[in-house]
């Protein structure tokens, strides 16, 4: 079965966003270490870096290793639209939760008003042809990652040497503490620390 994975970045107080949803903040070290760290993510989910930027960093014709399918929320959706890409990982298949976003905005784009729990457990019992179907990356928000909190099988948590003090948070639901295992954890020199975890 395809398995929910939430990749995200996230500060240390849990903020994957600031209050207006501004992402700048995230400290990247100096110019050596931005980029080995962006090469090393990069080359493990290439699938990640959106459409737009894949030029500049050699990811053109990279095939999707991990992912072959995105979920978002529209606060996550939001500054592509507002730079006026309505299609941002036109290499996966997209979709956004939303029950004010208009259906038509993008062809390449389906908007999910209703159940993102539903979608999800749909997404998941695909297959393809030769197998079974790469991963559904849950690419934020807070409020869509609590909702689907049932759903998530694996974290990836970039975890940046920041505190925001206040902001849109990783998890924004009900509480219902949920464990999950680590399975393997990479410091990086620009403070950053990528943990993948399992559910339990």
């Amino acid at each position: 079965m395809r398995k929910l994975v939430y990749y995200v970045a996230v500060t240390l107080d849990g903020r994957i966003a600031g209050p207006d949803g501004e992402y700048d903040f995230f400290p990247a070290g100096d110019e050596q270490q931005a980029a080995a760290y962006a090469a090393w993510t990069n080359a493990l989910y290439p699938e990640t870096v959106p459409t737009a930027h894949r030029p500049a960093v050699g990811l053109v014709d990279a095939p999707n290793r991990r992912f072959d399918t995105v979920v978002m929320g529209l606060g996550t959706y939001r500054p592509a639209l507002d730079a006026g890409i309505t299609s941002p990982y036109a290499h996966l298949r997209q979709y956004v939760v939303s029950s004010t976003l208009k259906p038509d905005t993008d062809p390449a784009v389906t908007v999910v008003p209703g159940d993102p729990l539903a979608l999800v457990r749909e997404l998941k019992q695909e297959r393809k042809e030769d197998g079974e179907g790469l991963d559904i990356w849950l690419c934020g928000g807070g409020r869509l990652a609590g909702a689907l909190l049932p759903e998530i099988d694996e974290l990836v948590i970039k975890n940046y040497p920041v505190v925001a003090g206040a902001g849109i948070p990783a998890f924004d639901g009900a509480f219902d503490p949920t464990a999950f295992d680590v399975s393997e954890r990479t410091a990086f020199p620009n403070g950053v620390t990528l943990t993948r975890l399992t559910r339990r």
